[in-house]
């Protein structure tokens, strides 16, 4: 009598695990208004990295900048720059000569695309940006940022913002030069 038990509730046991996982199952299926990545939270897919194309302008202007060098911060120093989601340098150290925001009108440019110039080669220097502001409040809109030389622009720095979502999108930044 005692193995007929066990046997049945076993059985019991299995069955009550198989209806609830067929049901979770169906509860799941039968959901059509599931909720997308963006609208959960979760990151979607990333747009592909790139930079704009370098004009004959902004390399004009940055060959200027370099010509007209300060002199480079000494090793341990940095330079710094304060950037506005419209791309308005706000506040910066001395070497830091411009900052552009690229507009997402003209081809291969996007939103949150950004172009900080220096008066010194930045190239084996360590780049640091994060999501900030220069407001009393100095809370920051939620997103990410990304930086790198500048392409063809050794004393340029091209940064990148995007949403939470991973999506181009605007958002002011802090930039650390370390030398």
């Amino acid at each position: 009598m005692a193995t007929f038990l066990k046997r049945k509730a076993t059985v019991v046991a299995l069955a009550a695990l198989s209806l609830t996982l067929a049901g979770g199952g169906i509860a799941a299926a039968a959901n059509p208004a599931a909720k997308t990545a963006a609208e959960a939270g979760q990151p979607g897919a990333r747009q592909p990295g790139h930079q704009p194309p370098v004009t004959a302008a902004e390399s004009r202007a940055a060959k200027a900048a370099l010509n007209a060098t300060l002199a480079a911060p000494t090793p341990g120093l940095v330079a710094w720059a304060v950037v506005s989601a419209n791309g308005t340098l706000l506040q910066h150290s001395a070497n830091v000569v411009s900052a552009k925001k690229f507009s997402p009108s003209v081809p291969g440019q996007f939103a949150g695309q950004y172009q900080v110039t220096l008066d010194y080669d930045i190239h084996l220097k360590s780049l640091h940006a994060t999501i900030g502001t220069n407001d009393p409040a100095n809370v920051p809109p939620g997103g990410e940022v990304s930086v790198a030389p500048r392409y063809l622009t050794p004393n340029a720095v091209f940064v990148q913002t995007r949403s939470s979502s991973g999506g181009y999108a605007d958002r002011p930044f802090h930039l650390v030069i370390a030398n």
